[in-house]
């Protein structure tokens, strides 16, 4: 027996038809009309949606960071993403310094062992020596390709432009894809220090010490030089009118370049929250910033015209206010052990949050909650105000994110043959946004009191129901690893 979706209303990256849909075993079997029930279980989806389920395609679960690490892992992340309408989301492994590609992708399958939705991995490459050069294609046959290269951070992350070049050459020769973090880490490394000594140490700087140019120049930079190499680029967390201009530039000279921008790009500004007193600007810190009202209106156009392809997160949160419990035993077990185990040998221990930075913006570790959020905003801020159409949602949260990772047809679509990852959608049903009632791991939410029309009400995973409602259905183990092909389409 299996489960047939019946009255509602099939929405595609191209089209919006009123079907059947019936799911056998974990794919889709048939969509057509009036399709008999033949004894499967009947879900009724008059008024409803149904979507392809979310992809989120950047995030960042159980990272270290900043001097902590990042509050989701792939138990509560994957719980909140389902709640959410995500199921399939990619997170980044972290080549370790002095270690292997797969010591990182050897460390990443431990952290998902607890995995309740389905999940891929780019790789982070940090230390790109001859022999990690010489790594790269075999990252193909683990279903990795696409790597991820740091222009910014310097002294911790950031490579030069000799080994971009070169990573750039050598992804192309094996249908891989680069992608960067674009902001010119050289001259951020100049500007921070220069303001902190100006005594500006309050989050709100932390925009000043990353200004937009930065960004436009470093984009700009990985544009030509995909241009050069033929690499399929994509560019990751757009925010501002000059990266954008930079990627537009490329598309027009047929450069295979792409870019995403993050859904906390749509809706905070410098001004109204980076800028809040008290030090609750901490909130909103990751990088590159979040920009200005301009900016948005840039974003919204991008993501219509198509000049960007994905809408994704940046997932990465951090208590609020971390630090309850004893932290000098943390830094013990942070040295030396597993924070997973001390947490659970005290309930009432946080681990360090967005607290460290009081006293200097540089410190605030980078990244925000929103990989449950995602979805519900970027519906009712961009289709209920007219800037989307429910197809271009669709193209931008599911279908693009998986043609460009290698994930498509099996994921992304509502097709016969696809996965069975359904999204019961009700674009009337309203919901508040709060750190009340969302699912993630932290003490805060980016949109706390918005109210969005437009939920997800049922979700399913490969044919089986992991959400339904506020109710929870997903188990632990439940979740895939999806090997991606390489060689996919430049959207």
């Amino acid at each position: 027996m299996g489960v047939l979706f019946k009255n509602g209303t099939v929405v595609t990256a191209s089209d919006m038809t009123q079907a059947d849909v019936l799911v056998e075993g974990e794919i889709i079997t048939l969509i057509g009309q009036n399709i008999a029930p033949g004894g499967h279980e009947v879900v009724d989806c008059t008024g409803k949606y149904l979507l392809p389920v979310g992809i989120d395609v950047h995030t960042h679960l159980d990272l270290a960071f900043g001097g902590t690490y990042s509050n989701d892992d792939f138990n509560t992340g994957h719980r909140a993403a389902g709640f959410g309408g995500t199921t399939t989301h990619i997170d980044f492994v972290i080549q370790p310094k002095g270690g292997s590609l797969h010591d990182g992708l050897n460390v990443w399958r431990e952290k998902a062992k607890p995995a309740q939705i389905d999940y891929a991995f780019h790789m982070a490459v940090t230390d790109l020596r001859p022999d990690v050069m010489d790594e790269i294609p075999s990252m193909v046959a683990e279903g990795v390709t696409s790597l991820k290269l740091f222009m910014a951070y310097k002294n911790v992350f950031q490579i030069d432009d000799a080994t971009l070049f070169k990573t750039m050459q050598i992804a192309a020769q094996h249908g891989m894809i680069v992608m960067v973090h674009a902001e010119n880490g050289d001259v951020e490394a100049s500007l921070t220090p220069a303001l902190l000594a100006a005594g500006k140490t309050d989050p709100k700087y932390h925009a000043a010490s990353r200004p937009p140019e930065i960004e436009g120049e470093a984009t700009n930079r990985a544009v030509v030089m995909s241009g050069l190499t033929g690499c399929a680029l994509y560019v990751v967390h757009m925010t501002c009118e000059s990266a954008v201009d930079a990627l537009r530039r490329g598309r027009t000279l047929g450069y295979p370049v792409m870019g995403e921008t993050c859904v906390q790009y749509f809706f905070l500004t410098v001004d109204d929250h980076l800028a809040q007193p008290d030090f609750h600007g901490a909130k909103f810190v990751c990088s590159p910033p979040i920009r200005s009202t301009h900016d948005q209106g840039i974003l919204w156009q991008a993501v219509k015209d198509g000049t960007l392809q994905v809408v994704s997160t940046d997932h990465c949160d951090f208590w609020f206010e971390g630090g309850v419990g004893p932290v000098k035993e943390w830094a013990e077990a942070h040295n030396g052990g597993d924070w997973h185990t001390f947490e659970a040998q005290d309930p009432t221990y946080r681990r360090p949050g967005k607290e460290l930075g009081k006293g200097n913006f540089a410190k605030i570790p980078n990244g925000l909650p929103a990989i449950e959020d995602r979805m519900m905003a970027v519906w009712h801020g961009g289709v209920n105000s007219g800037k989307l159409s429910p197809q271009r949602f669709v193209e931008l949260n599911c279908t693009n994110p998986a043609k460009i990772f290698g994930m498509y047809p099996k994921k992304g679509a509502i097709a016969v043959g696809s996965d069975a990852d359904i999204l019961v959608w009700d674009p009337n049903k309203t919901h508040t946004l709060s750190a009340k009632t969302h699912h993630m791991h932290t003490d805060y939410n980016l949109f706390e009191g918005m109210e969005v029309k437009g939920v997800p009400v049922q979700v399913y995973l490969r044919g089986s129901k992991i959400v339904d409602g506020d109710q929870w259905h997903g188990k632990n183990g439940n979740g895939q690893f999806v090997a991606r092909k390489p060689n996919a389409p430049v959207l």
